[in-house]
């Protein structure tokens, strides 16, 4: 494709796609800080609560898969500001809410919008950079989904103390607002469309099989494994993604394209973002509500001990980039990895005594590690694929890691309220620590196989930028 978009025009684009990816990371990292405030004002379990994690990302797991058909179907600007229009009403929803349904349905409303946003975000920044440059504009990209954190859990803490959480959720819907206005002036209509017929059968296959999985986990936090309650969505999961991944591959224009998984950087880069976000995901409820219920603190402190691997993140993030585009990915790859294992086992034997300056150099650890891995691992995914497909690449990618999110959130909370539930013999205290320990535990034995994939899988090769056959007919 010959991008038509000027450096000029490519810049005001970008600054527009940051902002939006930015109030995206500002509102994960509020909402996990004020998570436990949420379950007190509500009135609701922790179990219950960790569904605006898990239902948000359901919600962007159905619909990230869409992204290509819109992509390809409708002008890039008009579609932009669709997604953020959804965002405005969800934000809305969730500012005005009062009750738990009322704030599920918001954040819900929240994803569908944003599961066009992200991929569409990361797609266009790969179509109008040229490759010696993705690199680093995707290591910009992750400064600036990482600068939300550096003030948001502080910010959003003190906000908590003093004011109202239903003021995080004001602040971003203005944010929001102004960003449409800047979209309305300078987005332009960077991709190529084209008319696509729409496979709703494809969709339902898709909506249901994630659906079943995220719910049957989901609901491990309230009942046992073999229950009906788990085990059937489970079935019903499993069955649908069967499914829907044998129409896919019969079908000569599939809904998504999983014969991208041929290319081996782009399933390893799947593999290794499915793993992390489950990590991320996994410990970004879980810490939170460590510091708050077992030690004890407010929101406000809650954040100041977060606030140092934010600014960890936001510096080294660019340099990521950077080193990927001289290096490549395995440097980076094993270095993070290693860095994830080290802080998550060094999390897993905290109580009620733990200094408060340990908490915070191993959040430090765990930030470094994802400032690592996250953005270049998109890179190195997409790098050798054909242009032609970035779309549905992007799509899977996306939709992959963000439901291995929700199933990490979903498993190792429940892990957390089982093993809190059979030590209640003990005081609440330390029945909450024991619970998260083992939670930690878990996410310790997912970071030892992410760097198992990093140090045996990830070549040393440098990273060059010829594009890969999927097809047997395009090495003709």
């Amino acid at each position: 494709m010959n991008n038509p978009v000027t450096k000029k025009a490519r810049q005001m684009i970008f600054i527009v796609l940051m902002i939006s990816s930015i109030i995206g990371a500002l509102l994960q990292t509020s909402l996990t800080t004020a998570l436990p405030v949420i379950i007190h004002d509500l009135k609701v379990s922790a179990a219950t609560a960790q569904w605006l994690t898990s239902a948000y990302a359901l919600a962007m797991g159905i619909m990230v898969p869409i992204s290509p058909f819109l992509l390809k179907r409708f002008k890039t600007k008009k579609l932009f500001l669709s997604g953020m229009g959804m965002y405005m009403i969800g934000l809305l929803l969730c500012a005005t809410s009062n009750i738990f349904p009322t704030l599920l349905l918001g954040r819900i409303v929240q994803a569908l919008g944003n599961g066009i946003l992200l991929p569409m975000t990361q797609v266009i920044i790969l179509t109008i950079y040229p490759p010696e440059k993705r690199g680093s504009a995707m290591g910009i990209y992750g400064l600036a989904v990482g600068a939300a954190p550096v003030l948001a859990p502080t910010i959003t803490g003190m906000v908590i103390d003093i004011l109202d959480w239903h003021v995080i959720f004001w602040f971003a819907l203005i944010v929001v607002a102004m960003n449409i206005v800047l979209a309305c002036a300078f987005m332009k209509d960077a991709l190529e469309n084209e008319k696509q017929s729409f496979d709703l059968l494809s969709l339902l296959l898709s909506a249901s099989g994630y659906s079943g999985l995220v719910f049957g986990l989901g609901n491990l936090g309230t009942y046992s494994f073999f229950s009906i309650a788990v085990a059937l969505p489970l079935l019903v999961g499993i069955i649908m993604l069967g499914l829907f991944t044998l129409r896919q591959l019969r079908l000569e224009n599939p809904f998504l394209e999983l014969r991208t998984f041929k290319n081996r950087e782009f399933r390893l880069s799947v593999i290794m973002s499915m793993l992390l976000y489950a990590i991320m995901m996994g410990g970004s409820t879980l810490f939170p509500l460590y510091i708050q219920i077992v030690h004890g603190l407010s929101a406000t402190k809650s954040g100041l001990i977060m606030m140092p691997g934010s600014l960890a993140m936001a510096a080294i993030s660019p340099f990521a980039g950077k080193i990927y585009d001289k290096f490549g990915m395995r440097l980076l790859a094993v270095s993070g990895s290693a860095f994830m294992v080290f802080s998550c086992i060094a999390t897993s034997f905290v109580g009620e005594s733990t200094s408060i300056i340990y908490l915070t150099l191993m959040y430090v650890a765990r930030l470094i590690a994802i400032s690592l891995i996250m953005m270049p691992i998109v890179t190195w995914g997409m790098s050798t694929m054909d242009e032609k497909y970035t779309s549905h690449g992007t799509a899977l990618l996306t939709s992959l890691r963000t439901i291995a999110g929700a199933v990490g959130s979903a498993v190792f909370v429940a892990i957390m309220a089982f093993v809190t539930r059979v030590t209640s013999e003990s005081d609440k205290i330390t029945a909450n620590a024991f619970g998260i320990n083992a939670a930690f535990i878990g996410i310790s034995a997912l970071a030892v196989v992410l760097f198992a994939v990093s140090a045996f899988f990830v070549g040393r090769r440098k990273k060059t930028y010829e594009t890969v056959p999927i097809f047997q007919n395009e090495t003709n």
